[in-house]
Order: structure tokens, then C-alpha cells, then sequence
């Protein structure tokens, strides 16, 4: 593990629980020799954790649209900083750079990067593993609807697994180590008809 991609808001969010839970990521990615993969942005908690790795000694890659960089918000102390033509292109550069995925407290965008990172999990796109870092019950209500589509026979139970989740980001980079993917799903019978 020795790149991990990070979906957060750009804003710091209603709680001082968010930011302090930015600054613990943060921290934890440094102590581990983890690189933080991310947006490129300097607001918000992309800032906040971005500044909490660079502050500690760690590195940070940020990876963010021309047309956001024009914007004069990227981070212009990076150790890396990536500038491509489209937000499709940020989240496919972001997905090959990582080793794992951790979404903190953040809007649509951040959701959007979760949902799609793990469509591709249970697709077989990829084997890495992905959390949601629940600062503060933050996601309690995603994962009550992630549960209600298991239920609702829209998810299947092996897929529910993909989401690791935790409120520590220790706990959290820990079931990492021990994720094992489910087997690829597939619409096709043993005799490859559908």
C-alpha cells in the first residue's frame, strides 16, 4: 500500500469534526509511508489533508482538470501536480495511481468518485480496497441505502462487502491489508449463454 487515493469536499463541511478527521488521515498516511493521491485542490478538506501530509513530511500527488487549475484553486506546493483535459480523465489517472480508495465527509462530487470506484470493484475493473472514513456518522445514511439495495435484491450481499468502513483512519487502512475481493460478477450461465 503505497499510494492511496482520497475523495473529499471542497469545503470543510458544518463540523470541526470533519477537518480533524483530515488531519488524523493525514497523519496516518505519513506514518505509513503513504502517498496521498487526491483532487489537487487547496480548499475545503482537500486542502486540509493536503496541507496535514506536506506538513508532516509526506507526499502528496493532486491530480485536477485544466479548467479548475485556471481557477487559481490548486495546491501549489505538491510534490506532484497532474493537470489533465477532463474530470473523466482525473478519475481514471487518480484510479490508476492508487493502491486503495478512502472517501471522507464530502457532497455529490465526492459520492460520485465513491459510487463509481466501487461499480468498478464489483464489475472486476479493479481488486483494490475502498472505505468511507464515517467522521462523525457522516455516512450513516449511505450506508443505510447501500444496505436497503441489498435488500432490495439490488446489490448482492457479496458486493456489500467491497465498502469498508470506519470512523478511525488506523482501523480503516488496517482492513485494508486483509480486504479480499469477491469473485467477478457475471450475467453468464456455465454454458456462456445469458
Amino acid at each position: 500500500m503505497k499510494h492511496i487515493t482520497v475523495f473529499c469536499g471542497s469545503r470543510v463541511g458544518a463540523s470541526e469534526a470533519y477537518k480533524d478527521g483530515a488531519i488524523l488521515l493525514g497523519k496516518e498516511l505519513v506514518k505509513r509511508d503513504i502517498t496521498l493521491v487526491y483532487g489537487g485542490g487547496s480548499v475545503g478538506l482537500m486542502g486540509v489533508i493536503a496541507n496535514t501530509v506536506l506538513k508532516e513530511g509526506g507526499n502528496v500527488i493532486g491530480v485536477i482538470p485544466k479548467f479548475l487549475e485556471e481557477r487559481e484553486i490548486s495546491h501549489l506546493s505538491l510534490t506532484e501536480l497532474l493537470i489533465v483535459e477532463s474530470m473523466h480523465e482525473r478519475k481514471a489517472k487518480m484510479a490508476d495511481l492508487a493502491d486503495g480508495f478512502i472517501a471522507m465527509p464530502g457532497g455529490p462530487g465526492t459520492l460520485e468518485e465513491f459510487v463509481e470506484i466501487f461499480t468498478w470493484a464489483q464489475l472486476g475493473l479493479h481488486q483494490k480496497p475502498l472505505g468511507l472514513l464515517n467522521i462523525d456518522n457522516f455516512y450513516d445514511p449511505f450506508i443505510a441505502f447501500f444496505n436497503h439495495m441489498a435488500e432490495q435484491q439490488f446489490l448482492l450481499e457479496k458486493h456489500r462487502g467491497i465498502m469498508l468502513v470506519d470512523s478511525s483512519p488506523a482501523k480503516l487502512i488496517n482492513k485494508f491489508y486483509n480486504y479480499e475481493p469477491p469473485a467477478v460478477k457475471s450475467y453468464l450461465k456455465e454454458d456462456g449463454q445469458i
